[in-house]
């Protein structure tokens, strides 16, 4: 079983940044597609990003050149550094790992985030 656990989220003014952070358990992370998605109240679930277990990255329009994602397979975590950030950013973000080779997915509990005006 996996466990994915997010930090790093909080209330930052419109501008600001932060660095949102997963840690993943268990020996499969270095062979994970990892990726980081997020829900606004009364919203379906969105991706923001991810990033395969080869390093190659993909960004939904809505974070391009202000999103940053990670990973550091030595940690077992993926990162991802969210710059200029918006009031519409608002939204709790999960991290999410797809191991394709086992067809297993796993969600963490999300970390709130809040940008105010």
């Amino acid at each position: 079983q996996v466990h994915l656990v997010e930090s790093g989220g909080g209330l930052v003014q419109a501008g600001g940044s932060l660095r949102l952070s997963c840690a993943a358990s268990g020996s499969i992370f270095s062979i994970a597609a990892m990726g980081w998605y997020r829900q606004a109240p009364g919203k379906q679930r969105e991706l923001v990003a991810r990033i395969t277990s080869a390093g190659s990255t993909d960004y939904a329009d809505s974070g391009k050149g202000r999103f940053t994602i990670s990973r550091d397979n030595a940690k077992n975590t993926v990162y991802l550094q969210m710059n200029s950030l918006t009031p519409q950013d608002t939204a709790v973000y999960y991290c999410n790992m797809v191991v394709s080779i086992l067809t297993r997915n796993y969600w963490g509990q999300g970390t709130q985030v809040t940008v105010s005006s």
